[in-house]
């Protein structure tokens, strides 16, 4: 018996709330969430599985411009995520408005591949913005289908699911195991969960300055041990990162504990280390070790 199976393209600027989407479609924390601009950083596949369907949203880093080979890294992904996918979902924050860009990105795409327009935070502003918002979006209705929505509070995230479906291929069996909600190893995980909860607690400056890594991962019958390491660009830097008497390093190691334990659920020694690496964004090095491919920036 064959199933609707395919990649979908999830595309748009920074903190339009893609990461948002596609955690609300999986139930799982596939993608980290924060306010700042550069929260994802990798192409991250969110898995969704029914009886009929086998999605596979590409989670891409927010289109920007590009000033360093991090930042190259991670526009090249969002290239890549749209080749040989069966539609693309442009988010929208429309607390914001549409924008130039975001009109740009539905007519460059639209012409070769399915397009739904995401409307994303629709908690946060009232019904009149909203219809203020598709009347201004009545060319693009033409061409695409959208959909207001709020991820916080699931509302028409299953309506993105259903329209979704109706562009995937036939295929005799699942890309991946149904049971599989994401392809990206538990390290990656945990260590993405840690940079959120650095994004969330750090002043705006350093965020952007940072990566997390995984340096030791020990698995135990009811708890596992893991040192995670944060590269920071400057002494001045990690001075933020540990607080007075290490106390903002706890609070980072404390929320970043109890999430990784929900999503393991099983208990975690983890113990965290700062490191300054100046330049680290333009280090070829660096950026291979942290997992970035950038053989062809």
């Amino acid at each position: 018996m064959s199933i609707k199976c395919g990649f979908v393209a999830v595309i748009g600027k920074p903190n339009a709330g893609k990461s948002s989407l596609v955690n609300a479609i999986i139930g799982e924390k596939v993608s980290i969430v924060s306010p700042r601009p550069q929260t994802t950083r990798n192409n991250i596949l969110g898995i969704y599985n029914s009886s009929s369907s086998q999605i596979i949203f590409v989670d891409t880093p927010g289109i920007n411009s590009a000033t360093n080979g991090l930042d190259k890294y991670m526009q090249r992904s969002v290239k890549d995520a749209v080749e040989d996918v069966s539609a693309v979902i442009v988010v929208v924050d429309i607390t914001k408005g549409i924008t130039r860009l975001e009109r740009e990105l539905i007519d460059t795409y639209h012409q070769s591949i399915p397009v739904i327009v995401a409307l994303s935070k629709c908690d946060l502003i009232s019904s009149e913005k909203i219809y203020a918002t598709l009347l201004d979006m009545v060319e693009i209705s033409q061409k695409c289908e959208i959909v207001p929505l709020s991820s916080l509070k699931h509302k028409n995230v299953d309506s993105i699911v259903t329209l979704v479906e109706k562009y995937l291929p036939d295929m005799e069996e699942r890309y991946f195991d149904e049971d599989d909600y994401t392809d990206k190893p538990i390290k990656f995980l945990v260590a993405e969960i840690v940079r959120e909860k650095a994004l969330f607690l750090l002043s705006d400056e350093i965020p952007h300055g940072i990566a997390v890594y995984v340096e030791r991962y020990a698995e135990g019958d009811k708890i596992d041990d893991i040192d995670i390491v944060i590269i920071c660009e400057k002494d001045t830097h990690k001075a933020i990162i540990l607080g007075h008497n290490g106390s903002m390093l706890k609070k980072i190691g404390h929320t970043a504990r109890l999430t990784i334990q929900k999503v393991l659920h099983k208990k975690v020694n983890l113990n965290i280390f700062v490191k300054v690496k100046s330049n680290w964004k333009n280090n070829i090095d660096i950026l291979t070790s942290l997992g970035y491919d950038i053989n062809e920036i």
